[in-house]
């Protein structure tokens, strides 16, 4: 039986691209976004920080193969969902739109640094493409024109792929989270102590702020996106689009 040590110090031929970006994945989803170097991730590995090169071709490149990726555990999670009828109502295109990209933020909650570095892409990966593509297939199910569909995936945004980017965070909360927590309470702090030093200038923001605090980490993919405001926001978004759609239709 081959032992973890035995594993850990593979030779490099036993090595493939898609065991490095595994191993990256595993290792930013262990402690944070910000333990993931080359250096640490060949020490994860057990090779020579060099080895890794012949696999990734820098950090940007590993940390597009990381959305590849979560991207392809998107895909396959969307994948088993049960498709529309093909003589099904053409009002399902929403309940089966609201599925699809609650499942891709199901995925995104077991891997909650992937939205900064999927926030931080210049390219696209090709499970990516397919995700939206299938959102917009849903849309043309319920009667939207492309120009609608176009109109809708401006609006959706990054909500469409499961998280809502912030208005604003406090400097270093999205750093922390990736970090493990110290630098994201430390941020936390000093908005608080700003805001309360601010508290005759901006009163309603200091009771709105009382009043609605997230404490459930476990649904959070930001400083203020918990499952709550997020598909608060979503039906919102969907439901709008649904009227724009009857409208069409008439």
């Amino acid at each position: 039986m081959t032992s973890p040590e035995t594993t850990r110090t593979a030779p490099r031929s036993a090595l493939t691209r898609a065991r490095v970006l595994r191993s990256a994945v595993a290792l930013a989803d262990r402690d944070g976004l910000g333990a993931l170097t080359m250096r640490s991730l060949a020490r994860e590995l057990g090779i020579e920080a060099m080895s890794l090169y012949h696999h990734v071709a820098n950090k940007e490149d590993l940390l597009d193969g990381v959305v590849d990726v979560i991207a392809a555990e998107i895909q396959d999670a969307v994948g088993r969902l049960e498709p529309i009828a093909e003589d099904a109502p053409q009002s399902e295109w929403k309940p089966a739109m609201r599925r699809q990209i609650l499942t891709a933020r199901a995925v995104l909650l077991r891997h909650p640094w992937a939205t900064t570095v999927l926030e931080s892409r210049t390219s696209f990966s090709v499970h990516i493409v397919r995700y939206f593509d299938s959102l917009l297939g849903l849309m043309r199910r319920g009667g939207f024109s492309y120009d609608l569909v176009h109109h809708a995936m401006h609006t959706l945004g990054s909500r469409a792929l499961g998280f809502s980017q912030e208005l604003f965070e406090p400097d270093g909360a999205t750093a922390g989270s990736a970090a493990g927590g110290g630098a994201e309470e430390g941020a936390d702090a000093a908005a608080t102590a700003m805001l309360a030093q601010m508290a005759d200038q901006v009163p309603h923001m200091i009771e709105m702020l009382a009043e609605v605090a997230h404490e459930d980490p476990d649904s959070t993919l930001g400083w203020c996106d918990d499952q709550t405001e997020f598909e608060f926001g979503l039906d919102l978004l969907l439901d709008g689009l649904d009227r724009l759609a009857e409208r069409e239709a008439r």
